[in-house]
């Protein structure tokens, strides 16, 4: 294989990317880096590229701002053109994102083989939008690039063939350890005046977490109470700080909101961290590889070896369990955490290796 499309549309699939593109330019594979512009912002797309080292998009596709049917329509009506002129090798879809799903459908359309780099997570909640990409994605691929065990077993029962079926590992710890130099350097502890392991970190953004008043009410209200034990550093989501404002939800002094930063800033911020609480997937992952404990504010997990082999915890958001998780980091009984043998950094490696050999 000599001619492979990458294709990008949001911040997670841009850190995904990142050791790819270089693991196959070194095996002499030729790229074309497709963004959709499903996040179109510089905040969510051009410092990423920056910090991350990845070239301009080689094409962007420019689809904007709409619900994900709008969002799909635009990306696969923009997409197969382009793939029918390159006519690639294969293209290569990353995540769970609504450009995932499209791409991957896309590649499909005109012909192209499909690779999907993070296979067979599921959360088994059809109300998560992810779970429907990640399941349109994993049946419309060639190639399935699975990043833990649980992955194998959920393709297996959906009866997905075991030859285009790979446990390679996580890109995202890839990029991880790649930027652990540039981590070091971070200077927004100092900025934001916190000391290592003083203060805990809070992400917020699900919809089924954020959208209805009478859900985020009492997990905020849950959340609020657990600050007053561990103050808490906030970097709020845009579509996050727009739903407080129109439920007119207060922050309180032990929480302190801040924009949205940069993935480098992230990790410094996850890194120094006494505990994470969040609802994202990713920081499951990155926390399982800082060794910090992570309180996962969902219901359920797709990312199952977080939980079995690493720090993180399923707390849903019943307000008990929020807060005796929150004292047992400050109390010093959360377990200690692991990785999985293949959340080594090489596993864009395997990937590139399997390709090339195609």
């Amino acid at each position: 294989m000599k001619h492979i499309v990458l294709l990008v549309g949001a911040r997670p699939n841009f850190i995904k990317v990142a050791p790819l593109h270089r693991a196959l330019a070194a095996r002499g594979v030729s790229t074309i880096l497709v963004h959709t512009g499903q996040h179109y912002d510089a905040a969510m797309s051009d410092v990423f590229f920056k910090e991350l080292g990845i070239p301009a998009p080689d094409v962007h596709l420019g689809v904007g701002a709409g619900d994900r049917m709008t969002q799909t329509k635009k990306i696969m009506d923009a997409l197969v053109p382009v793939l029918r002129e390159r006519m690639p090798d294969a293209l290569l879809v990353f995540g769970d994102v609504t450009s995932t799903a499209a791409g991957a459908m896309a590649g499909t359309v005109a012909g192209i083989r499909v690779g999907h780099v993070e296979a067979g997570l599921r959360s088994f909640n059809w109300r998560m939008p992810e779970e429907l990409n990640r399941m349109i994605a994993d049946h419309h691929s060639d190639w399935l690039f699975v990043t833990e065990p649980a992955g194998m077993t959920n393709l297996k029962n959906e009866s997905i063939t075991h030859d285009r079926v790979h446990l390679v590992g996580n890109v995202m710890i890839d990029s991880l350890r790649a930027m652990e130099p540039a981590v070091a350097g971070s200077r927004i502890l100092t900025d934001l005046g916190l000391m290592p392991g003083s203060y805990g970190t809070l992400t917020l953004h699900r919809p089924e977490n954020v959208d209805d008043v009478d859900t985020l009410r009492p997990l905020w209200d849950a959340i609020s109470a657990a600050s007053v034990r561990l103050p808490l550093v906030f970097p709020m989501h845009h579509r996050a700080r727009a739903k407080f404002d129109a439920f007119g939800l207060s922050i309180p002094p032990t929480i302190r909101a801040i924009e949205p930063v940069g993935y480098i800033d992230m990790l410094a911020l996850l890194k120094g961290s006494k505990v994470v609480l969040t609802d994202s997937g990713g920081l499951q992952e990155e926390t399982a590889a800082f060794n910090v404990p992570c309180i996962t504010l969902r219901e359920q997990t797709e990312r199952p070896v977080t939980v079995e082999l690493g720090t993180s915890e399923v707390v849903g958001r019943d307000r008990s369990k929020i807060l005796d998780a929150v004292s047992s980091v400050m109390d010093g009984r959360w377990k200690k955490g692991g990785l999985h043998p293949l959340w080594d950094g090489h596993a864009a490696e395997r990937i590139a290796d399997i390709l090339k050999n195609a």
